[in-house]
């Protein structure tokens, strides 16, 4: 029935038709302004809209060297930390939560950072933790600085791939998280030897691991990224085998795993937001960042996108960070070689 009146309406209304395709023409140039706007601005949000991009951070972008693989907020004092790599350039950049470059660290004890995690991050002087996946000297190994870049402590046999377990030994450690009572989560697993979930105690000594690859139940293909909730949940961004895994943070036990949201890309990190109602997960490939909705306490179940932030292309976004005070997130992208900032459309 509509077709018959649409070919009617081509035979009595050639006048109305032109009007129409100068209108199509119009809008459509309409919209390829705006889809270069959103290009430039390197986001399209889908879905209900939970954070936009701030344009305004950090102020002078230009202070981005090398590539940019992980970022980690202090909240109480209001500083960003932003690591990149590259030859003869800082490794780790810092910022305040209002875009003004502070200060960068000069050290030589940084080889590739990969991850980054602030321990206690809600005091004025939190210890900043990075993964290391080069193969130097100082490679190899998870760092503990100073809020300035002083080195405190080293975790692993700086220097040496390996498996062990004692003395503790990594290859590729992917990144860390270190909860408020001091135990730590450790992804370990770059695409090297080992493919391993280890918690440590916060003396350091290994209490439960898991350490088998393969894409069974509790077996890991490169692990990559880990956060804990307050349920005593720890999720695992499995990124080779394409979904998240959920353990018991004090047991161990696997509790279930998140697969069906990643069937185009890999998640490559995994954060919990401020407001404890979605996960953050990047997809490096497809330039996602993606809010997944946080399941209740006892429950699992399956994954459901609630938000997606479509970047540009190439712009390849790697880790992120959250602020637990304001909620903005923080973004670091390896591509586009600068960190970015996002705020919650709710403030």
């Amino acid at each position: 029935m509509w077709l018959k009146k649409r070919s009617q309406w081509w035979l009595v209304a050639p006048g109305m038709l032109a009007l129409v395709l100068l209108m199509m023409l119009l809008y459509g140039s309409s919209d390829q302004k705006q889809q270069q706007q959103q290009q430039q601005q390197q986001q399209q949000l889908l879905g209900g809209a939970l954070f936009k991009l701030d344009l305004r951070w950090p102020k002078n972008p230009d202070i981005f060297t090398g590539e940019v693989f992980c970022v980690a907020v202090n909240q109480q004092a209001a500083v960003v930390y932003v690591a990149q790599r590259g030859s003869n350039i800082p490794k780790v950049l810092v910022f305040t939560t209002d875009g003004d470059f502070l200060m960068s660290w000069n050290t030589t004890t940084l080889e590739m950072p990969h991850g980054m995690f602030l321990a206690d991050a809600a005091s004025k002087e939190p210890t900043v933790w990075i993964t290391d996946v080069g193969d130097g000297p100082y490679g190899h190994s998870i760092k503990q600085y100073s809020p300035s870049g002083k080195l405190l402590q080293v975790l692993g046999t700086p220097g040496k791939a390996g498996s062990g377990v004692d003395p503790l030994q990594f290859d590729q450690p992917a990144e860390i998280y270190v909860h408020q009572s001091g135990e730590m989560y450790i992804v370990d697993g770059d695409g090297g030897l080992n493919n391993r979930l280890i918690k440590l105690s916060k003396d350091g000594e290994v209490v439960w691991m898991h350490a088998e690859k393969g894409a069974g139940l509790a077996q890991f293909y490169i692990p990559h990224s880990v956060a804990v909730d307050g349920a005593q949940r720890v999720w695992v961004a499995d990124r080779g085998n394409k979904r998240i895994q959920v353990f018991n943070s004090v047991t161990g036990d696997w509790l279930g795993m998140w697969g069906s949201c990643f069937t185009d890309d890999a998640p490559y990190s995994v954060r919990l937001t401020a407001d404890k109602k979605h996960f953050v997960v990047v997809q490096l490939n497809t330039n996602q960042i993606s809010m997944l909705d946080a399941p209740p306490v006892g429950l699992i179940g399956e994954c459901s996108v609630a938000s997606i932030i479509q970047l540009a292309d190439d712009v390849k976004p790697h880790l992120v960070d959250v602020d637990l005070k304001t909620g903005d997130l923080y973004v670091a992208q390896i591509g586009a070689q600068q960190a970015q900032k996002f705020t919650p459309i709710s403030r």
